[in-house]
């Protein structure tokens, strides 16, 4: 479903509460280029540069959260053909392998 929404299965999640911390990321990173071209300090451009990272990191981990919870809460369902609870597996496993990484 295109949008703030996907579906697993038979359960939707609504990404929708990212935007303001997207739109506050996309401040932060305007806020960087102003401070490159003032020509501030590196060491505080560095730093700001860190926040904004952590500030997508959140916003992964919530997303990712989400989409493994309805993932599981799919693949519960008694509905939901065998071919389709083996993908959702598949789906779990890859973003596992995807949060390692980032440890």
């Amino acid at each position: 479903m295109p949008g703030p929404q996907e579906n697993h299965g038979r359960v939707a999640v609504d990404h929708r509460r990212q935007f303001p911390r997207l739109r506050r990321i996309e401040g932060q990173v305007r806020g960087l280029e102003q401070m490159i071209e003032e020509g501030r300090y590196c060491g505080d451009v560095v730093n700001q540069i860190n926040a904004a990272v952590a500030a997508l990191h959140r916003v992964q981990v919530d997303m990712l959260r989400d989409h493994l919870k309805a993932c599981v809460e799919a693949s519960l369902s008694a509905d939901l053909p065998e071919e389709e609870r083996q993908r959702l597996a598949r789906e779990v496993m890859r973003l596992m392998d995807v949060l390692r990484q980032k440890a």
